[in-house]
């Protein structure tokens, strides 16, 4: 059993809010149409509760685009830098997240601003020029947004206590990963192998299943197509951001319409940079209590219990 310290434990707050709410769904039917409700209801929770970090920026950057004033004392790229550090300070003291985990954050927080960076001054997308809190053309609440990335990617690790049967070596999803960051550089200057390094994760991932507990259930799912649904879910929260006029692509500035979906491949891609991170600081692990989708007699590890 984890405890609440380790990477899939836990957090002291999480496990208040776990017992309250376990304490109410306990009573709830475990068979028939209302517990295959429950399941749904807590699945949807869970993920709620993981994507804290990333729910509080984008409602930070949609307030800021309809209520921020132009003429404020300051600038509104500098307000959202601020408002990004105090929401991840607030995860870290409301524990919410470890500091083992703040780790991984800060991580993809550097891996996020160095291609920010490289990709503004390439014109790839643009941000307002209003504020000092920036490097080069970049403000630096643009990392945060990558750091929500990983604060999803690991918070949901825990509280879905993913386990994977099959998982590629790591070895070789780091060299997958290392080559697809690599590829967000130099496809500005030779050929772009995006769609031959989605074949490639396709086949060192494609026979990984990715099994996970809502409340009473355990269920399993390819993991490519997990990687796929959450990169349409980031996709969604990109419209939401260029719309808030956050950042640009160059085809917006003439007046807003949706990303392409063209741009799926790319946080397709993002997902593998993303999960080898997260790996840094909780290795996979193989599944290890039964069945798939089948209620278990005995009660559900803590690391895998209610958000």
């Amino acid at each position: 059993m984890r405890t609440p310290s380790e990477p899939g434990g836990l957090t002291t707050t999480e496990r208040a809010v776990d017992a309250r709410f376990r304490a109410v769904l306990a009573r709830l039917p475990r068979h028939s149409a209302a517990g295959w409700l429950t399941e749904f209801a807590v699945f949807g929770l869970k993920q709620a509760w993981a994507c804290v970090f990333g729910a509080a920026m984008l409602a930070v950057i949609l307030s800021a685009h309809l209520w921020y004033p132009r003429d404020g004392a300051l600038a509104r790229n500098d307000f959202l830098t601020l408002a990004a550090v105090a929401i991840q300070v607030a995860m870290v003291a409301g524990r919410l997240e470890t500091l083992r985990e703040l780790r991984v954050v800060i991580l993809f927080h550097l891996v996020g601003t160095a291609m920010e960076v490289f990709k503004t001054h390439v014109g790839s997308w643009s941000y307002d020029p209003d504020g000092v809190l920036r490097l080069g053309g970049v403000p630096l609440f643009s990392g945060f947004m990558y750091a929500a990335v990983g604060s999803y990617m690991v918070r949901v690790n825990r509280l879905f206590d993913l386990r994977f049967a099959r998982y590629p070596k790591r070895w070789v999803t780091a060299v997958v990963a290392a080559a697809i960051y690599a590829n967000f550089f130099t496809n500005h200057y030779v050929l772009d192998v995006r769609w031959l390094l989605i074949a490639v994760v396709a086949l060192v991932f494609g026979r990984c299943v990715m099994h996970f507990r809502i409340f009473r259930l355990r269920w399993r799912m390819p993991l490519l197509l997990a990687f796929l649904l959450v990169a349409f879910f980031i996709w969604l929260a990109e419209n939401i951001a260029t719309w808030s006029n956050a950042w640009l692509y160059p085809s917006q500035l003439g007046g807003w319409h949706p990303v392409s979906p063209e741009k799926l491949a790319s946080w397709f891609l993002l997902m593998i940079i993303s999960v080898v991170l997260v790996t840094w600081i909780s290795p996979p692990q193989p599944p290890d209590d039964g069945p798939a989708a089948v209620p278990s007699d005995a009660e559900p590890r803590p690391a895998a219990a209610t958000g």
